[in-house]
């Protein structure tokens, strides 16, 4: 008996993934629990495991391709021997149905048609995709023109874009002899025949365009703008000197800066509760609570996993939290629960030498903390040019909500907070 390889359930809002790597190949022997195939989602990547011992009989989705969730991927064949491919859904029915001929004539007729590039397709029983009804909405292009690949004649998202790709055309219909439709983004200069020899193209992972994606929407949607401070570390940094070992040695995890700036934001957000909000429609959501999310940079692109409740916590136990995350972002562990519901972010490009820089908001919260370098500069203390180690902090926020006044409140109580670091201690 055979056993199906679906696509799980990926969590809240993830409703898609790409197929990244099969790990084994048709007719290879798995062990329960086996790693099968790699999915990549707009969050992170996920492992299928195998759910029994046997044979892989069929794979049903190529490296690359788009699936939804609960999709068939493949299956494993019980025993040693693998099983014959299973039975396309369009054979079955036109076995079972008394309809078949005309079923058969129809899709025929379909496939005739989009190949020769003719008028549209007949009308599917299957209406496209929610990812694929989006890129038609947002393209306007005619979906009687589109034919789809999946099941029923359903229209896929990999259709809509090689459509689109191939420039389709667009609402109302155009005769196959009109002027195509401008492409949605513009056609990349061709290179000179020495420079093409040099070049490496490579398919940008799904985490990678959800990535640009996002970014690009975040500008398009916010208000946004930046206002800057800067703060003195040498308090942090003292402290963070003389407790460091003793610290480490009771928690079992290094002091660092996250966790003195994580626990200074909480505090900020506590008394600016418009920049831990969000825009829904006409209304605001305020969040009585501070998820937030640590920007992590890793090999497949920027990720930004969520210390939950961090208002609730210590600085150690913050501590604790970003290194879990940490090292599973890095490991390629994180589970789609660990991205999820973050109210602001903090990001860090300090540790790659930053000197100031604005960040872009992680739609759809309404602020984000840019750290930086830390700098020994000359600055004035009590009427005295002395040296001190300096680091610019940058608030990107959606002015939509956030003024101009709350704004700046907020970046002086994260300054004032890491100034006198007491004050995170004593909770004032």
């Amino acid at each position: 008996m055979a056993t199906e390889i679906r696509v799980p359930t990926l969590g809240e809002s993830v409703t898609e993934a790409t197929v990244g790597k099969w790990f084994k190949k048709v007719g290879d022997a798995i062990a329960a629990d086996e790693p099968l195939v790699e999915l990549e989602t707009d969050k992170v990547t996920v492992e299928v495991p195998a759910a029994g011992a046997g044979t892989l009989s069929e794979i049903a989705v190529k490296e690359g391709e788009t699936v939804n969730v609960g999709a068939l991927l493949g299956s494993i064949s019980a025993g040693g021997e693998a099983a014959a491919p299973a039975a396309k859904p369009h054979a079955v029915a036109q076995a079972s149905s008394p309809d078949a001929a005309s079923t058969t004539k129809q899709a025929a007729a379909e496939t005739a048609k989009v190949a020769g590039g003719g008028g549209p397709i007949e009308p599917r029983t299957m209406p496209p995709a929610p990812a694929a009804a989006k890129l038609i909405a947002e393209h306007n292009l005619a979906v009687d023109h589109l034919s789809g690949s999946g099941k029923r004649g359903q229209v896929l998202k990999g259709d809509v874009l090689d459509a689109i790709a191939k420039g389709a055309p667009s609402q109302p219909a155009e005769t196959p002899k009109a002027t195509p439709a401008p492409a949605p983004v513009a056609a990349r200069a061709p290179s000179t025949a020495d420079d093409a020899s040099r070049e490496e193209r490579v398919r940008m992972t799904k985490l990678r365009q959800t990535i640009a994606r996002r970014l690009k929407e975040a500008q398009s949607t916010a208000a946004m703008l930046t206002t800057f401070n800067e703060v003195d570390m040498g308090a942090v940094m003292a402290l963070r000197a003389k407790y460091k070992d003793v610290f480490e040695k009771k928690h079992g995890v290094k002091l660092g800066f996250m966790g003195f700036f994580t626990k200074a934001v909480t505090h900020a957000l506590k008394e600016i509760p418009a920049v831990n909000a969000e825009i829904d429609g006409t209304d605001i959501i305020y969040k009585n609570f501070a998820h937030v999310g640590v920007a992590v940079g890793t090999d497949k692109g920027l990720v930004v996993p969520v210390v939950r409740d961090a208002d609730q916590m210590s600085i150690a136990e913050i501590e604790k939290e970003i290194g879990r995350l940490g090292l599973a972002a890095r490991d390629g562990k994180l589970s789609v629960a660990d991205m999820q519901g973050g109210t602001f972010t903090i990001s860090n490009g300090g540790v790659y030498g930053s000197l100031m820089s604005t960040p872009i908001l992680n739609a759809p919260q309404s602020g984000i903390l840019g750290m930086h370098k830390i700098q020994d500069r000359p600055v004035v203390v009590g009427g005295q040019i002395v040296i001190r180690p300096m680091m610019y902090l940058a608030l990107s926020y959606d002015h939509r909500i956030v003024d101009g006044k709350e704004a700046v409140t907020f970046l002086v109580r994260v300054k004032e907070s890491l100034e006198d670091p007491e004050r995170l201690v004593l909770d004032l």
